[in-house]
């Protein structure tokens, strides 16, 4: 689930945010952008949902079968940022595509990519939206380690120790 891009120490791309944000909940993006979400947007494309085709790959690393189908919400908008926002000049576009039917979150998604876009804006919201997600993200992928983890069974030990006990009782045999 995670990608190569979610590594720590790579400097914060926009492929990167953009990946983050189609990932973090909707609680975290509304309180971190409430204050955003009020401003000068201009819709380029509408929140739509569709459908998109997943594939998948037999040990990862096989050859490409199709898997079914996924809802993929996607939009994008044209935000104002800089001194004089009704100047074209200084708009930036936010785009977003993210999984599921939840139009409110692909909205948060494309506005915070369009804020992230202005060098002025970016450390704030890295640090009040990026960084939170990412914990969120750690946090989740650490449970779910642990699930997992919870079920699995060594086999290599349940070997060694039935091979341990036929190898003792093969010298008992023999004295």
């Amino acid at each position: 689930m995670f990608q190569a891009f979610d590594s720590p120490g790579k400097p914060v791309g926009r492929a990167n945010w953009m990946a983050l944000l189609a990932r973090a909940p909707l609680g975290l993006l509304e309180s971190a952008l409430h204050e955003h979400a009020a401003g000068p947007a201009r819709w380029l494309r509408a929140p739509e949902t569709g459908l998109m085709m997943v594939q998948g790959r037999v040990g990862g690393t096989g050859e490409r079968f199709h898997l079914g189908e996924v809802s993929v919400t996607r939009c994008a908008l044209r935000v104002g940022v800089g001194a004089d926002a009704v100047d074209a000049a200084y708009a930036a576009v936010g785009v977003a595509y993210v999984l599921g039917r939840s139009h409110r979150h692909a909205q948060l998604a494309a506005l915070a990519d369009a804020l992230l876009q202005d060098p002025a804006q970016q450390p704030a919201l890295d640090a009040g939206l990026l960084e939170p997600i990412r914990c969120h993200l750690r946090r989740a992928q650490a449970a779910r380690q642990a699930r997992a983890a919870s079920t699995k069974v060594d086999f290599f030990t349940v070997a060694r120790e039935g091979g341990a006990d036929s190898a003792q009782d093969a010298q008992d045999a023999q004295q």
